[in-house]
């Protein structure tokens, strides 16, 4: 029988976190191995007075954040551990986590040992003792890449490429966070389903990142009406409107052209830019980003 070399210890695969202009909120990225800690995590550590809202996405917990520090009344069973200190600075993010017993064993060594950390300050744990670490993250922006129109009639789809583009586009200042498809409402001269794609990442390089992305998709595309937009700030939503009324009914290239936000650029023009941009604001909302909507709901 195989020794295990930690039995005691389960290492995040990899912790990112992305911030807003101000620094005044953070989303914290989680990427987990084990499933079930994850869930006690999300449960537990919603009660920490820093964390605004946590959910699942994928292989991911997501915690929204407050920066500050909060004094955690940690209690076995009830409320085992959380997030006590939050702080942003021009180029590092730091979180600071506590736990009891086995939830001091995932606030301090499993994360300690993730990827992405920079460096840490962890606390011996094991058994009943309160423990955590300190851990220091690059500052990220989110990017959000929405894609429309790569494919033909006879060959092609949308869904794959962006997804293997962000895949081939992932370094160690850009990380992929998540891929959705977004269904649009089926005009006339769409190629069949009438979906576009938001990939979305944490970056400390957006300039790169979208530069390395164009220039795959326009090597790859097999459409002459390619769409890519790009969308560089904490919180999509200002674009949910028009999102929104491209799930319902045809839209005209003229409101695309009115939509007036520096953080939004179209990078490719085509006619899928419209399809594009109405994908990202339904990053990671997949039902309904999935939803098709038959234009009077």
């Amino acid at each position: 029988m195989e020794r295990l070399s930690e039995p005691y210890t389960i290492r995040y695969p990899q912790i990112v976190a992305v911030a807003d202009d101000t620094g005044g909120e953070v989303e914290l990225v989680e990427f987990f191995d084990c499933i079930g800690g994850a869930m006690w995590v999300k449960r537990h550590y919603a009660r920490s007075p820093l964390v605004r809202s946590v959910r699942t996405v994928g292989a991911t917990t997501r915690y929204i954040l407050s920066t500050g520090s909060a004094d955690l009344a940690l209690q076995g069973s009830t409320f085992p551990a959380g997030i006590a200190a939050v702080s942003v600075d021009k180029d590092e993010i730091s979180i600071t986590y506590r736990g009891l017993g086995g939830g001091g064993v995932g606030a301090s060594i499993c994360r300690a040992g993730a990827g992405g950390v920079i460096r840490c300050v962890s606390d011996p744990a094991g058994g009943g003792r309160l423990a955590g670490s300190t851990i220091w993250l690059p500052r990220r922006e989110r990017v959000i890449i929405g894609i429309d129109d790569t494919d033909t009639a006879e060959e092609g789809a949308t869904w794959t490429l962006t997804h293997n583009i962000a895949r081939a586009v992932e370094d160690e200042r850009s990380r992929y966070l998540s891929h959705t498809i977004v269904q649009l409402y089926p005009v006339p001269y769409r190629t069949k389903n009438c979906v576009a794609i938001a990939c979305e990442f944490a970056t400390s390089d957006p300039s790169g990142l979208v530069r390395c992305y164009r220039d795959y998709l326009e090597d790859y595309t097999l459409s002459d009406e390619t769409g890519m937009a790009v969308w560089r700030g904490f919180d999509p939503s200002p674009l949910e409107e028009f999102g929104c009324r491209v799930k319902r009914g045809e839209v005209p290239a003229d409101d695309l052209a009115a939509i007036d936000d520096r953080r939004l650029s179209i990078v490719m023009d085509g006619r899928g830019a419209i399809g594009a941009v109405a994908a990202i604001p339904f990053a990671t909302r997949y039902e309904e980003a999935l939803a098709l909507w038959n234009g009077s709901t």
